[in-house]
């Protein structure tokens, strides 16, 4: 099968191309977009009419998500009002607020037959409820028709108003992720709008209110791993039970430039100390996206249990 190369990397002994920027390695590469789940996939969101987040951040699994029939639908639009440098997702002046969203997202769910789906959206700060009301549209839609379909949504930070959260805690999704993305140094200039210790504490408020919470962050923009693991006990401190770690990809050359790339063997430390620090799963690895392997996240002590596993029988990863 042919392969696409992603953007690259290498370990601290960085190859870089002509231009300056780093040589991509052989461990990103993914595979093109193929075959008849994927066909199907494919279908479904343009006949109903739906935005994803594995084409609009071009997520580089799309092609293995949508193959075997899973996506991760975006609701709210297509356009952020928001411009995060990291992200691929179109800045500007969203559309009117379409309620009858719910229902076609929760359609397209059950035509898609899926045990698990994820939800995201773009940032609507420009809405009182910041998009909330949709959000808990969604969710009770998709869970009345959809009754054996587990469900993760991935949240924006409603700028830290606790009556927006409330409402993602009474809709009940089997998870509630709300990514960091970054270091606290970094996060002014990854997450323009965005304040560290705010998502902190949106986390907080999630797991206090009974949610399985998530978080992801990307590594190599320019953080140190003391940074790493400083944000990684900040996350501990506040209960956050599902942690991702993944590789930043520049999606075009107006977005943060890579810093470096972080090799393998690097990510399975991090999954080492993660574990190390109390978090019931940890998904790390260059191609680790916040939702993917999402249907493992849902269920307490899998992944835990499964560390625990390698370690008796003396697996290294990496």
């Amino acid at each position: 099968m042919q392969e696409l190369p992603i953007v690259t990397k290498t370990t601290e002994e960085t190859i870089v191309t002509a231009d300056g920027r780093p040589k991509k390695p052989n461990w990103l590469r993914v595979k093109l977009p193929i075959g008849e789940s994927y066909k199907h996939v494919r279908g479904l969101v343009d006949t109903h009419k739906l935005h994803t987040i594995c084409e609009s951040g071009n997520c580089p699994n799309m092609g293995e998500c949508w193959g075997a029939g899973t996506a991760t639908f975006m609701i709210l639009g297509n356009t952020c009002t928001r411009s995060c440098g990291f992200c691929a997702v179109a800045t500007g002046k969203p559309d009117a607020v379409d309620w009858d969203e719910p229902q076609r997202v929760a359609e397209a769910i059950h035509l898609m037959k899926v045990k698990h789906a994820v939800l995201t959206s773009v940032d609507r700060d420009e809405l009182k409820d910041g998009g909330s009301i949709i959000w808990y549209n969604t969710i009770k839609a998709v869970k009345s028709l959809n009754p054996d379909t587990t469900l993760e949504t991935l949240v924006p930070d409603f700028k830290g108003q606790v009556e927006n959260i409330q409402r993602i805690i009474d809709a009940a999704p089997e998870v509630v992720s709300h990514n960091m993305e970054t270091v606290e140094r970094l996060t002014r200039q990854v997450r323009i709008q965005a304040k560290y210790r705010r998502s902190l504490e949106v986390l907080k408020v999630l797991k206090e209110g009974g949610m399985r919470t998530k978080t992801g962050l990307m590594l190599g923009l320019g953080e140190t791993k003391d940074e790493i693991v400083q944000t990684l006990e900040d996350l501990a401190a506040v209960n956050v039970d599902v942690i991702t770690l993944g590789q930043y990809l520049q999606p075009t050359q107006k977005h943060l430039p890579v810093h470096r790339f972080v090799h393998p063997d690097e990510f399975a430390e991090l999954r080492e100390i993660g574990y190390q620090l109390g978090f019931d799963y940890v998904e790390s690895g260059p191609l680790v996206r916040s939702s993917y392997h999402s249907e493992r996240h849902v269920f307490e002590g899998y992944g835990r249990k499964k560390w625990m596993e390698e370690k008796e029988a003396g697996i290294v990863l990496g």
